[in-house]
């Protein structure tokens, strides 16, 4: 680049963006390319730009917009789409609904590389259409183009994609299995299936039920047998989940030859949530908070389940540094540092 003086660069063409804040305004105030008029004169020293920054060609150098937009070719989604660049960024965008996935070794050993940056929203995050999910640029006006082939090798070599915007899978069979015989007798009101409706009902879940079950296991067995013969992809299961002798839930899931992944999670609420697969039904022992809590892990889980992603225990295990909700008087999750992993 070169420096010239404002006043001398009239007929001049800008090679990066100027920026303006005033007022609760930020923007872009020069477009890069642009040609300095005498009357943008005033303007640019109003803005404390006493000097004019262009462009001269060096041999392994890229500009600052350049190189955004071959950082924005490192991750290119179907149900995303990028913006710009504006001021020297690249933004991505949603589509659509769906589980925001990163690839964190990568992001960060990109991220190593001299100038480059590239920002996301979580791992596992849960978005809407519209939200954004990542700004991707270099610091400074020009890097050195050795800098973006590098990411560009890293990213070719990595083992699965940068970032992933997984839409929800629609109409999924949801069977629900509700145990107590408290509940069963109806000495209490179930509150449980509501809950469960009304939150699957968010990923546009088909749910083909609620079976009551009292405490016995041959009752729990055969309820898990109706739901896997009429097809549920997803077994939601309450009532028994904690350690006790008289405890059945996870004792008849484990019954039904279901692998279970975990009993327990280091998470709060939902300490004694459980993961388990029956082939291919995903099935989730949920705890009694999931009742009178806004937020448990079982709001955590749902979004992978529907993207029809597998759950190892080493995943799970990730939630214990982020795992404490801090039962906030006004829940926003997941905008918080609750179930991030």
């Amino acid at each position: 680049m070169k420096k010239i003086k404002t006043e001398d660069a009239v007929g001049l063409t800008l090679c990066h963006d100027i920026t303006e804040v005033r007022d609760g305004f930020k923007g872009r105030a020069f477009k890069r390319g642009q040609v300095i008029r005498r009357e943008d004169i005033p303007h640019l020293l109003d803005l404390g730009k006493k000097h004019i920054y262009i462009w001269e060609e060096n041999a392994g150098e890229i500009h600052e917009e350049d190189a955004a937009l071959r950082l924005a070719a490192l991750a290119p989604m179907d149900n995303a789409e990028y913006t710009g660049p504006s001021e020297g960024k690249m933004t991505l965008t949603a589509k659509e609904d769906g589980l925001f996935r990163v690839n964190r070794s990568l992001l960060d050993a990109i991220n190593e590389i001299g100038e480059i940056t590239i920002v996301t929203l979580p791992d596992h995050y849960p978005v809407k259409k519209g939200m954004k999910l990542a700004g991707e640029r270099i610091i400074p006006l020009v890097c050195q183009e050795s800098e973006i082939i590098e990411a560009e090798r890293l990213t070719a070599q990595a083992d699965r994609p940068l970032m992933e915007l997984l839409p929800y899978q629609k109409d999924v069979p949801v069977g629900i299995i509700v145990t107590g015989s408290e509940v069963y007798s109806g000495r209490i009101q179930d509150k449980f299936e509501p809950v469960v409706r009304e939150k699957v009902a968010a990923f546009g879940a088909n749910v083909l039920g609620c079976i009551f079950c009292d405490d016995y296991l041959d009752m729990l067995d055969s309820a898990i047998e109706r739901w896997r013969a009429r097809g549920a992809k997803l077994i939601v299961m309450t009532g028994g989940m904690s350690v006790d002798p008289d405890d059945l839930t996870v004792t008849a899931i484990r019954r039904s030859g279901a692998e279970v992944v975990t009993q327990g999670v280091p998470a709060q609420p939902g300490n004694m949530f459980t993961v388990a697969y029956l082939d291919d039904i995903t099935i989730l022992g949920v705890p009694g908070a999931a009742i009178h809590a806004k937020t448990t892990m079982l709001d955590v889980v749902l979004p992978q389940v529907f993207t029809g992603l597998r759950f190892t225990r080493e995943e799970l295990r990730r939630l214990g540094a982020g795992g404490l909700c801090q039962g906030c008087g006004e829940c926003r999750y997941p905008n918080c540092t609750f179930g991030r992993y």
